[in-house]
């Protein structure tokens, strides 16, 4: 790997061209030379060990919890504190900024916290509890803030940070996450003039053509770094650049400017781990790994949702096993962020070439009858197609209007976190996936955006009760997740970079080997994905201690039956 200021100066020539780029590669090299000063040498070299078995990451709004008379932010930590306590290892805090739509990610300011959720001394307090990722929505910036209000009043300079393109523009090859219009009118001074907006009319696109956009959004990540982020996720990265007559996603320019970010922080804050969150194909995702050493050192593993809710649909798990016996992260320097639910939906466009077209549907049909939503995206011939799946992952898995007993709710929805915690890479944990939470219609009345089925928010106080109450499951949910998530970041064969197969042991069985790196601790882990038990034929050439169900086997072959949804961690002595 080069020299990162070589790296600099080499990505800013291939951005902007000579003699702008090496303008620009001196005042970025000037902008890091100060953060060093101000901030230290750095706090672990890039050599280091940077992920282990113990790194578990919830993902949660600032918000999520909230309570009379007390900043959220504090309520929320106060929370993971007593409710939560020790199951996490980390901290994904979603956008706490001031914000005017879309929950958090149409931000107003970067460099601000909301003041309904408390203060930079408040992320800073959690950031010293956990390993904290912060949102840096680095595609958009929210039709309110100062910098888009500067351009709608005329400020001279102020249209450069945005794409104005003109009405008959052949735009019919861009790729488009959604059904809205790629263009909006804005009056102004001039007259009205038409902004790319990539996700909505109040999320305003950036112009990384811009140099000076560039070393302003190259700030606002060091901001981050300075207030405790140890994780920075790109949010949407893959529309960064835009080229007309070209899909304006994934472009080589864009992984440029992933690759000069990584630049700058190897040079002052090599702790500190980019993440890319792409939904997108498989193919194209992992592409943001660059060449294992220059890029993202993690990056959402997007087919996972939509593989793993199938082989629960279907009680076979083929697809998923086919699937996951081709993943290898490119280098020992990265790692998949694996997860199944989060604040978004279920993606489904990152399933295709795995699952067939029809099987796709049957998701959408199922989740639409478990109560949930479809969004849908446009495509190039105008036609459209589904994009995401609203839903909560609980009642993804299962029906909420049938009778079906809560504890084998309980068991289909922990098995399907189980494999998810097993595999290879970084697990990221939903808030609601610690509770196992419904869908919440109330929210999707009140605001209309099938999103907020899945982010539903709590005071303190109905979360406490929620997880108190015998007649509900969360709380059975809440005991069994932290006891799946404390085991695995006690064992250190499923080291996020430790060695994986997956094995063939029957369609309804998800099997994988887990291996410490230094070769001395191995896992055999089983998970029965269909609603009837299953006869596992196995070999162990040593003995075993199952980490979840506390049975032991002795060595040699014999026929482990798994009842339906049980998950067995076979840790051999």
């Amino acid at each position: 790997m080069r020299d990162p200021q070589q790296r600099i100066q080499t990505l800013l020539a291939a951005l902007y061209g000579e003699p702008r780029g090496a303008a620009t590669a001196a005042r970025l090299l000037a902008m890091l030379e100060a953060f060093a000063v101000r901030h230290g040498p750095p706090r672990q070299s890039a050599a280091g060990e940077r992920l282990t078995e113990d790194d578990v990451i919830l993902i949660t709004y600032g918000d999520q919890v909230q309570a009379p008379g007390q900043p959220a932010l504090q309520t929320l930590g106060a929370t993971l504190e007593h409710s939560f306590a020790d199951i996490v290892s980390g901290l994904h805090l979603l956008p706490f900024f001031p914000f005017s739509s879309d929950d958090g990610f149409s931000v107003i300011d970067y460099l601000s916290v909301d003041p309904a959720l408390g203060s930079w001394a408040d992320v800073e307090y959690l950031s010293r509890r956990y390993r904290l990722m912060v949102d840096a929505v680095v595609n958009h910036v929210s039709a309110g803030s100062a910098w888009f209000r500067a351009f709608l009043a005329g400020v001279p300079g102020a249209e450069a940070r945005f794409h104005l393109v003109e009405p008959g523009t052949d735009l019919r090859a861009v790729t488009r996450p959604r059904t809205s219009p790629l263009l909006t009118p804005f009056a102004t001074p001039t007259g009205v003039r038409h902004v790319w907006t990539t996700f909505s009319a109040d999320q305003i696109d950036l112009n990384y053509a811009n140099p000076e956009l560039l070393l302003e959004m190259t700030d606002v990540l060091l901001a981050y770094v300075a207030h405790g982020a140890r994780f920075i996720r790109l949010d949407a990265i893959g529309y960064l650049w835009k080229e007309p007559g070209t899909r304006c996603i994934h472009l080589p320019n864009t992984h440029r400017v992933v690759q000069l970010w990584r630049a700058a922080l190897d040079l002052v804050a090599p702790e500190v781990l980019l993440i890319t969150e792409t939904n997108v194909p498989h193919a194209d995702n992992i592409s943001y790994f660059g060449d294992g050493t220059n890029e993202a050192q993690l990056v959402y593993q997007f087919p996972l949702a939509p593989l793993v809710l199938h082989a629960f649909a279907s009680g076979d798990a083929t697809r998923l096993s086919d699937w996951a016996r081709e993943l290898a992260p490119p280098s020992p320097a990265t790692a998949f962020f694996n997860f199944l639910a989060s604040h978004d939906g279920i993606g489904v466009v990152p399933a295709s070439g795995i699952l067939q077209p029809a099987e796709v549907l049957a998701l959408c049909a199922r989740v639409e009858h478990h109560g949930g939503r479809v969004s849908y995206k446009t495509n190039p011939d105008g036609s459209q197609s589904p994009y995401e799946l609203n839903c909560t992952w609980f009642d993804a898995l299962s029906d909420p209007a049938t009778a079906e007993p809560q504890a084998r709710r309980v068991e289909r929805f922990c098995a399907s976190q189980a494999i998810m915690l097993a595999l290879q890479g970084v697990p990221g944990v939903y808030i609601h996936s610690l509770l196992g939470s419904p869908n919440h219609h109330a929210g999707l009345a009140a605001t209309g955006r099938f999103r907020s089925l899945n982010r539903e928010k709590w005071t303190r106080a109905e979360l406490e009760a929620r997880i108190a109450d015998p007649s509900r499951h969360e709380g059975a949910v809440l005991q069994r997740m932290a006891a799946l998530i404390r085991t695995r970041r006690h064992e250190r064969a499923f080291h996020p970079n430790g060695p994986q197969q997956v094995l063939a042991l029957g369609e309804a069985i998800f099997a994988l080997e887990r291996q410490s790196p230094e070769g001395d601790a191995t896992v055999l882990c089983l998970h029965n994905v269909a609603d009837t038990p299953q006869q596992v034929p196995l070999t162990l050439g040593r003995a075993a201690h199952d980490l979840v169900g506390g049975r032991r086997y002795p060595a040699g072959a014999q026929s482990l039956q798994l009842a339906p949804y049980q998950v067995a961690w076979l840790k051999l002595a």
